[in-house]
């Protein structure tokens, strides 16, 4: 029985894990798990006319009809392959699990199937079957052990960037186990070298965690509670600084994570028909015990709706960012901050 691969591992070599029949990305890290299905699906579909060949169902409102009608169908463009993918398929697996273990055991031929789950217990028969026959990807956060050494290999890879071990500890000790967070601190750092020259462990403490951090901090604290005009003075504040847009997401991303985790969790929960306070789940989020109490304020005044969408926002500005728009970036930012600041709509 083949174990699930670490994504860590896939990503360095995508090209050894080639997709299979039934394909399952599972853990806790939202930017692995953005990496790794990403990388799936570039090698699952490839060519230019890939996008005719994909699908992508939300796990909670999906049908099992409409998964294997997908499946079953071969695509006019794209190769000819189906490429179906299941987000938040935690729900949607515990309720078609004995389906999903015979589609596992025979699939069909003309599609791949990616289930994106949260948790993947390896009792179960399904787990069993996958590992078997098909391919599982592990989405959970490096140990603060081996945060460092993936760090280093990462800006390089990613960032082309050299960056220095004890920098790479540093920033773990500053920012903490938040993989999006570090790699965009990296981004920032990137740009703030000349090439050629590594990111040292100086560099990080002047730029990591300084008053443009606390600043940054202010900027979402008074935005989560409805204080546009004084968020948008935040703003300023960091981009006449001479802070990139960037660099600005990276440093509120942190908490807006968090909430959104907190409200997975919340959700999950309903789903279940079990109560959770706002509370435990801001704190299982990772929220510390301090702050707490204002972290369930901003969750309340984000409400469930956005809650629920905050990953999305998030990654839609952080690509935005990266050139997927042609606006400004200050205009990017301003249109995050006005989306969370918001009073809620009934």
């Amino acid at each position: 029985m083949a174990k699930s691969v670490h994504a860590v591992d896939y990503l360095a070599a995508p090209a050894k894990h080639a997709p299979e029949a039934v394909n399952v990305v599972f853990g806790n890290d939202a930017f692995l798990k953005r990496l790794v299905l990403s990388a799936l699906k570039k090698n699952s579909l490839g060519s230019d006319d890939a996008g005719f060949s994909l699908a992508v169902f939300e796990g909670e409102k999906t049908v099992l009809k409409d998964v294997l009608d997908e499946l079953s169908t071969v695509a006019m463009f794209g190769g000819g392959r189906r490429l179906v993918v299941i987000e938040d398929a935690d729900e949607f697996v515990s309720r078609n699990r004995a389906a999903l273990e015979a589609y596992a055991d025979k699939p069909l031929p003309t599609g791949r199937l990616i289930l994106e789950v949260k948790s993947w217990p390896a009792n179960t028969h399904l787990h069993r079957i996958v590992a078997e026959k098909g391919l599982s990807v592990d989405c959970s956060t490096p140990g603060a052990a081996q945060l460092p050494k993936w760090l280093v290999a990462w800006a390089k890879q990613s960032h082309q960037a050299a960056l220095e071990p004890g920098a790479a500890r540093m920033m773990v000790e500053m920012v903490g186990p938040e993989l999006g967070l570090l790699d965009q601190e990296i981004a920032k750092l990137a740009l703030s070298v000349p090439e050629g020259t590594a990111i040292s462990a100086k560099l990080v403490s002047e730029r990591v965690g300084s008053w443009r951090a606390r600043t940054a901090w202010e900027m979402i604290d008074a935005t989560l509670a409805g204080n546009l005009r004084g968020a948008l003075v935040q703003l300023d504040r960091l981009l006449l600084a001479g802070e990139v847009p960037l660099g600005i997401l990276a440093q509120i991303s942190s908490t807006l994570r968090r909430l959104a985790a907190a409200t997975r969790l919340v959700l999950s929960a309903e789903a279940q028909r079990q109560r959770v306070t706002l509370r435990s789940a801001l704190a299982e989020a990772g929220v510390r015990e301090f702050v707490l109490g204002k972290s369930e304020q901003q969750l309340k005044h984000l409400g469930r709706d956005r809650g629920r969408q905050l990953y999305r926002w998030l990654l839609e500005a952080d690509l935005a960012l990266k050139g997927d728009s042609a606006l400004p970036g200050r205009l990017i930012l301003e249109n995050l901050l006005i989306r969370l600041a918001a009073r809620q709509t009934r």
